[in-house]
This record gives structure tokens, C-alpha cells and sequence, in this order.
């Protein structure tokens, strides 16, 4: 079974999670932010990742440390969930509609952080989230995973169902990614014969 346990504390956030990569969507979040328990609520489902995550972040100030710290240790679990990398697909893809939102997104789980963000988000807010934090949890995740993720905007004006359909649309490109190609159980996808 790929379950981790991950922590981290810091003078600005206080992060405690549980990632299992072949549950069955069951969650349990609590960041302090009403949007990010949604949006990663959504995730949880749609990858059929399990996850239990609990965040006390200096929100007070605003919730850029807390949604950069929780993708920091959300993609540290992945990282230490998969372990070398072994068996899995490495990529995945997912274009997703979500109303009249239509987004792309693809990952390779290749050690190579790298964001491509062409998400074109109308508003700077959703509620009280700055959705220019999307970006930062992609950065934070990417560099703490070692994966590219590219995601795109190719249709949409509404900025809940953009930031929707993007977190949606990851977590089933991830979920792919991840999967285990039962033929090639005890092959690493690379020719370099390592991906960390």
C-alpha cells in the first residue's frame, strides 16, 4: 500500500497528512480556508487519492503560506508514497469540462520540477482566495513531487469554475500517472534507469 504519514511546522504553518495514492477518494481537510478544503476536497475525489489534512496557518495575514506550505507537504507525500518510481505510468493527461470552463492538464513525474501555467484566471478573487495562489501551489507541488505539470485554460469565464476544473482535472491526470502498469511492475520509466 502506498500510505504516508507527512508534518511540517513552521513559524508560519503547522501541517499534519495522511496520502493514500490507492484510496478511494475518502477525505478529511481543514486549512483554514473554506476554498482550498473545496478545491482540494475535489482533488481527493477525483484522483481517488484518501486524504486527511489538517492546516493552522497565519491566515490572519493572508493564506499564501498556508496553500504554498500544504503543496510543499502534499508533494512530499507523493514523492515518498511512490518510492522509486518503479511500475508506474510517469504521465498523465486530463481535459476536463467543468460548465463552460474547459481545462487541460498534463503531468510527468520525471524529477524535473517545471510549471507551465496558462490558467488566465479573470478575477483576482474567489470569495476571500487570491487565485494568484493557484500558481503557487502548482509550484510548491511541482518542486516538492519532482514533476512537470502543465495546465491551460482553453475555455471559461468564470474564475470558481476555472480554479474548479483545474483541480479536478490534475488530480485525474495525476491519478493516472501514478498508476501502477502492472507489465512493467519493476521498471523504471526512463531509459536514464532512474527518475530521482
Amino acid at each position: 500500500m502506498r500510505i504516508v504519514k507527512s508534518a511540517r511546522r513552521t513559524d508560519e504553518t503547522e501541517i499534519s497528512l495522511t496520502l493514500n495514492l490507492d484510496g478511494s477518494g475518502i477525505y478529511d481537510v481543514d486549512t483554514g480556508c473554506g476554498f482550498l478544503n473545496h478545491m482540494l476536497e475535489l482533488f481527493s475525489r477525483h484522483g481517488r487519492f484518501d486524504l486527511t489534512l489538517a492546516c493552522r496557518g497565519d491566515v490572519q495575514v493572508d493564506y499564501h503560506h498556508t496553500v504554498e506550505d500544504i503543496a510543499i507537504v502534499l508533494g512530499r507525500a507523493f514523492s515518498e508514497a511512490l518510492g522509486d518510481r518503479a511500475g508506474i505510468n510517469r504521465y498523465g493527461t486530463c481535459t476536463l469540462p467543468m460548465d463552460e470552463a474547459l481545462i487541460l492538464a498534463a503531468v510527468d513525474i520525471s524529477g524535473r520540477p517545471a510549471v507551465g501555467y496558462a490558467l488566465e484566471v479573470p478575477t483576482e478573487k474567489v470569495g476571500d482566495f487570491d487565485t494568484e495562489l493557484v500558481e503557487e501551489f502548482l509550484l510548491g507541488f511541482a518542486r516538492s513531487l519532482g514533476c512537470a505539470v502543465h495546465v491551460r485554460r482553453l475555455a471559461g469565464t468564470n474564475s470558481h469554475h476555472i480554479i474548479e476544473g483545474m483541480f479536478k482535472a490534475l488530480a485525474r491526470a495525476l491519478k493516472e500517472a501514478v498508476a501502477i502498469d502492472e507489465k512493467y511492475a519493476l521498471e523504471i520509466p526512463s531509459t536514464k534507469g532512474t527518475i530521482l
